[in-house]
């Protein structure tokens, strides 16, 4: 199987081609459909774009991702091809240009395979809100993978393609990393342009990859990220040579008291946090406890905010443009009415009522502008910290997988992202790093947060953490 760009391109130098490379994945996705991780496989275009590639490595032009056999999640536009948001008010619709993100992939000669399953709209945290099915976490299928992303997570962990994309707007991308054992990167915010990413709450939402290196995803991040003429929120900050490794001598590390003695943290996730500590103290590095004060105010915040942005972003779908139309409705009210009561999952349609009724008239101070001077706190707070330490340093997940259908309160299911919503409140770039497997066999991750655009920082530092644990 080959799990990384660096086996790809090893079995190319051997004779390999890139189209017998795909074919290989193509296979797998076949052996594994009962996991359903990808919602539909662009096999033609594919096999079209493979054959490019290779006439391109014959002839000495290929680009730097040559080989490299991508998923992409179901939010993410790809020209001529169908995007749905995992939801039936976008089901056949075909996206009429490509996301940036995809498009930079394809510049380099990275070959598209398919469109991957996650949680309706990116809304969730286990891939049980998709209208087209739950999607099975390949170490158990009894597990969930975790959430929105994760057929994306699932295709790269079962080597249904080299890398993923995901989107990440409270842990999108980082649980399902810790739930699935592989690499998941939340850039920092604005990093990575968003022109084509259909939106849930668009000052959070960032694109990502899923892989099984810390060398992939920073590839991955190098190819994809800079300024961008559709996306007026993406930064024009320089994008680093984020593949090349450095040595980091004796770094300063915090981590978050809070989090290791919150009540749900699972014992043997907080034992190997403290064994991680331990091995880098004794690599010669500084690891303090810090104090973050805000932590029971992360996921109300967060919530709060990125309901109120849903309500506004997926108002555009309305059974009248495009998309879903309910074929029972006669007049214009009940034509909006009861397409999106039909088209949209009940999770969904709960984000949307909690979301208008926070922007309300009467409530909009009271909890709206109330949660943007929180979040003003959580980043001010997040800053101060990492003025004075290089990282922070925290679990991704209180827990490992949870059982499918194991968690059916709402609010138990939005407490998941306890850890993970912290970087998308603040910004900050962070990354889930495949850690260790509990006594049940899942999987869990370490997560990193490094100061916002410190990308090369986060990578060279993530390395020290997987040198650790080898």
């Amino acid at each position: 199987m080959l799990q990384t760009y660096a086996d790809v391109r090893k079995a190319i130098s051997s004779g390999d081609t890139v189209i017998s490379i795909l074919e290989g994945y193509l296979k797998a996705i076949e052996e594994k459909t009962h996991l359903n991780a990808f919602l539909e496989v662009f096999e033609d275009s594919a096999k079209k774009k493979a054959q490019e590639v290779d006439d391109k490595i014959k002839a000495g032009t290929a680009g730097k991702l040559a080989g490299m056999i991508i998923g992409i999640k179901d939010n993410l536009c790809y020209k001529d091809h169908k995007v749905s948001a995992a939801s039936k008010i976008l089901e056949g619709f075909e996206s009429l240009y490509t996301a940036t993100a995809v498009e930079r992939l394809l510049a380099e000669d990275a070959v598209i395979i398919g469109r991957l399953n996650c949680d309706e709209f990116a809304m969730g945290s286990s891939n049980e809100n998709s209208a087209f099915g739950n999607v099975l976490n390949p170490l158990d299928n009894g597990k969930v993978p975790g959430g929105s992303s994760g057929g994306s997570a699932v295709a790269v962990a079962a080597g249904l393609c080299t890398a993923s994309l995901g989107s990440d707007t409270g842990g999108s991308i980082r649980q399902p990393a810790s739930f699935t054992g592989t690499y998941g990167l939340k850039p920092t915010y604005g990093r990575i342009s968003r022109y084509g990413l259909i939106a849930y709450a668009s000052s959070f939402d960032q694109i990502g990859p899923f892989t099984n290196s810390i060398d992939d995803s920073a590839l991955l991040l190098e190819v994809m990220a800079g300024p961008d003429e559709f996306d007026a929120t993406v930064s024009e900050e320089n994008v680093d040579n984020y593949s090349k490794s450095e040595k980091l001598e004796n770094q300063k590390i915090a981590v978050i008291k809070e989090c290791l003695e919150s009540d749900g943290l699972d014992s043997e996730i907080k034992a190997s946090m403290e064994e991680a500590i331990e091995k880098l103290k004794e690599e010669g590095h500084t690891v303090d406890y810090v104090s973050f004060p805000y932590l029971d105010y992360m996921v109300p915040t967060y919530y709060v905010l990125t309901t109120a942005e849903a309500s506004s972003n997926l108002s555009r779908f309305d059974g009248v443009h495009f998309g879903y139309r309910s074929e029972f409705s006669n007049g214009v009210e009940a034509t909006y009415k009861n397409s999106r009561s039909e088209g949209f999952g009940k999770e969904v349609q709960r984000r949307i009522m909690a979301g208008t009724f926070i922007l309300s008239h009467g409530y909009y101070d009271a909890y709206y502008a109330k949660g943007q001077k929180v979040r003003r706190k959580i980043q001010d707070k997040t800053n101060e910290i990492l003025e004075d330490y290089d990282v922070l340093m925290l679990p991704t997940t209180p827990t490992t997988a949870f059982d499918l259908g194991g968690v059916k309160d709402p609010i138990a299911m939005y407490l998941q992202d306890i850890y993970t919503v912290h970087a998308n409140l603040s910004g900050n770039p962070a990354i889930s790093i495949p850690f260790g497997n509990h006594s049940n066999g899942m999987p869990f991750g370490i997560q990193v947060i490094a100061s916002h655009f410190e990308e090369k920082k986060l990578f060279n530092f993530s390395r020290i953490i997987v040198k650790i644990n080898t």
